[in-house]
């Protein structure tokens, strides 16, 4: 094997010098990328003061017995100290484990994820047949498109006040069902029909985002596959599941992601729909909030508990949910 040497210092060319400390690597990297870091020294300091440090304090409420009676509060010219005290995780095992854990926590969790499962399932499948519909050559395309993106572009407290209207007792809904003869459920008060409600409050808000981003999918796929599949004697369902699937891997696999995510953590709909007069149709970011904000004494601690079981649950879900589309992707490749 021949070795490089350097003729003017008689070293080897392949030898490295001693790695710099970390120190000296920070400085390094300071001075070269200084610009860098001052951009981004804004945004560290909002997310650090509006997500990091509630998150921490939020963790820290969790392992105490906080509520409103033994906070620290001001009463006029008054300050009282806070009284609550620590007591590790006994918020958790009262939660998960307590007298009352299946009426405060897993009648909420099981009715959430039905809800989150419900309405990803009904946002995609909706929002992909019309995505379907609107990449095809139709007279006045454009005006479906804008029509059907109107839900998603009105506030979302406008929609659900509409819906709220329309669902009462004397309500558009009602108005019209009696008058075909039909059933009036009570939506707004029969627990069953208050979640049925809720679903279809949400797939309405919902499917418009879904049906824009699947909409793009399907455009960015290559027509020259589908001609070369019907060239091959491919059918209108086989073009679909071979072609068009395929082709909105990447795009449905993200969308349906944040669907979960944003769908799990609802809080304006359930909210602004029923308020705190359904107990059984709350899901847990809601509850989360009836138990801080909506009670007396307000219960901090548990609240706090709730939103940190709700991040570790999402985060959960997020990492296997990654690891399966790795696997299935890696699968596909060989």
């Amino acid at each position: 094997m021949t070795v490089a040497i350097d003729r003017a210092t008689g070293k080897r060319r392949d030898v490295r010098g001693p790695r710099p400390g970390r120190g000296e690597r920070l400085k390094h990297s300071w001075q070269k990328y200084w610009y860098a870091y001052a951009m981004i020294a804004p945004v560290v300091i909002v997310l650090g003061v509006l997500v990091l440090y509630p998150l921490v304090y939020g963790l820290y409420l969790t392992l105490t017995d906080a509520n409103s009676l033994n906070s620290a509060r001001t009463i006029g010219v008054n300050h009282i100290d806070a009284t609550y005290k620590f007591i590790g995780l006994d918020n958790y095992a009262d939660i998960l484990w307590g007298d009352l854990a299946y009426d405060r926590f897993w009648s909420h969790f099981i009715w959430t994820v039905f809800w989150t499962a419900a309405c990803v399932a009904l946002h995609y499948s909706i929002g992909l047949g019309l995505a379907l519909l609107l990449n095809q050559k139709l007279r006045g395309r454009t005006l479906y498109r804008l029509i059907l993106v109107l839900p998603w572009a009105v506030p979302t407290f406008v929609t659900v006040f509409g819906w709220r209207f329309m669902l009462a007792d004397g309500g558009v809904i009602n108005m019209g069902l009696d008058a075909l003869h039909l059933p009036t459920p009570l939506w707004l008060e029969d627990t069953f029909w208050q979640r049925f409600a809720a679903i279809m409050v949400n797939t309405w808000c919902g499917v418009p985002f879904m049906m824009v981003s699947l909409l793009g999918g399907l455009q960015s796929i290559d027509g020259t596959l589908y001609e070369a599949a019907e060239m091959d004697g491919a059918n209108a369902w086989q073009r679909f599941r071979h072609v068009t699937l395929p082709g909105l891997r990447s795009v449905s696999s993200t969308v349906v992601l944040l669907g979960v995510i944003w769908t799990f953590n609802q809080f304006a709909i359930i909210f602004l729909l029923f308020g705190n007069t359904a107990p059984d149709a709350q899901i847990l970011v809601t509850w989360a909030y009836f138990l801080g904000f909506g009670q007396q004494p307000r219960d901090f601690a548990q609240s706090a508990a709730y939103g940190i079981l709700l991040l570790a649950i999402l985060i959960v879900f997020t990492s296997f949910y990654r690891r399966w589309l790795n696997r299935n992707e890696q699968q596909l490749a060989i």
